[in-house]
């Protein structure tokens, strides 16, 4: 039986809210050292922005393949998070994801992705549910895992390919020196999108992030 999505509702300042009672976000990226500063592993970069931003740290998750920290984003009626990372290759992000969200009985709606896009340019943040997966093998494999696409996505470009470099190269390559200098900016934008995805919605987070200037412009 598919989870229902558990919500909560909450009124701040005169204002109503309805909230999911738990988040589970996973960064995609591959595991090792060799791959932690790859452009393909931004979504577990800004992980650790977001573990260190609360202080809590990773740890194993028997029967997941998958190191996780719970926290909140934000204080509380904030909802409960779960920062995940698969230990498994890029392409078998799937198993994981499925594993984790049968273990904390969580819909897709409920479920965020975080990742390198290489059809926006480098800074862009943009967000969406559901849609195509854009030739992303992690996306791919979460999609057939948990049988839906209806889970968030937030997209963190990292443009293009120089001439006629193959996208997986240029992909599994670090960050150039002149993406470096705004790396950090870039981080911190997409762990607030993140964050506000989680505390506002994904209209609201959308229309805030959709329109500022990419950190690399």
């Amino acid at each position: 039986m598919k989870p229902r999505l558990e919500t909560t509702e909450y009124v701040i300042k005169g204002k109503a809210y309805c909230m999911a009672e738990l988040y589970l976000v996973l960064g995609l990226g591959n595991p090792g050292p060799q791959y932690a500063a790859t452009r393909h592993n931004i979504g577990q970069l800004v992980l650790d922005l977001l573990a260190a931003r609360t202080g809590v740290q990773f740890k194993k998750l028997p029967r997941t393949n998958a190191v996780i920290a719970e926290t909140r984003l934000s204080a509380p009626p904030a909802p409960k998070v779960v920062l995940a990372k698969s230990l498994t290759y890029m392409n078998q992000t799937g198993g994981p994801t499925a594993a984790l969200a049968r273990y904390y009985k969580i819909a897709p709606e409920q479920i965020i992705a975080i990742h390198d896009d290489v059809d926006l340019p480098y800074g862009a943040i943009r967000l969406k549910q559901g849609g195509g997966e854009g030739g992303h093998n992690g996306l791919r494999d979460m999609s057939k895992a948990l049988g839906t696409r209806d889970y968030l996505r937030v997209r963190l470009g990292v443009g293009r390919p120089p001439g006629n470099q193959d996208t997986a190269d240029f992909v599994l390559k670090q960050f150039s020196a002149t993406e470096r200098s705004s790396l950090a900016l870039f981080l911190d934008d997409a762990a607030d999108a993140t964050t506000k995805l989680i505390t506002d919605g994904l209209l609201a987070t959308q229309q805030d992030f959709h329109s500022r200037p990419n950190p690399g412009a």
